[in-house]
């Protein structure tokens, strides 16, 4: 991203102001937001698309309302961290739609996993037939969340 990041121009930086806040936004209302006309707004989107700036557009749904308010932050460790163990543990957590977020973490455990379950029963059989049967996993801890603060995507000002 560093190396992309310096050929990215205000248009570009106000284009991905305006879809962070607005995805569904007309190209039309988009270029007059950014003060271009709509072709050039309309080349750049694209370039942003396929240059792999802007990942795709989706729907952001609320959990909550969904049912699923019970989040729980897991610290795995693993009893093998060769390349080979590392690539089979990420790609079984890739898979796993209760996970919503996995990072490989430089502490005294390897990796650390946001789990969105509907309670605590339902993330006590996920821990133990799920997240307990990944490949290499040793050891875990849970850490359950009281209250989200602060939750966002990359927006503005990012």
């Amino acid at each position: 991203m560093k190396k992309e990041e310096s050929t990215l121009d205000r248009f570009d930086l106000a284009i991905l102001s305006v879809l962070a806040e607005d995805g569904r936004i007309s190209i039309t209302d988009l270029a007059k937001r950014i003060g271009l006309s709509k072709s050039p707004t309309q080349a750049r989107l694209r370039r942003l698309e396929e240059s792999g700036v802007i990942l795709g557009y989706r729907a952001m749904l609320d959990p909550i309302r969904l049912g699923l308010d019970h989040v729980a932050f897991v610290e795995v460790r693993l009893n093998d961290t060769r390349e080979s163990a590392l690539r089979a543990f990420n790609a079984a957590v890739v898979k796993i739609p209760e996970i919503e977020q996995a990072h490989m973490i430089a502490s005294h455990f390897d990796y650390l996993l946001k789990v969105r379950t509907r309670d605590m029963t339902a993330y006590r059989r996920f821990l133990g037939e799920t997240i307990s049967s990944l490949p290499h996993v040793s050891n875990t801890s849970t850490y359950v969340a009281m209250e989200a603060v602060k939750e966002t995507v990359l927006a503005d000002g990012a």
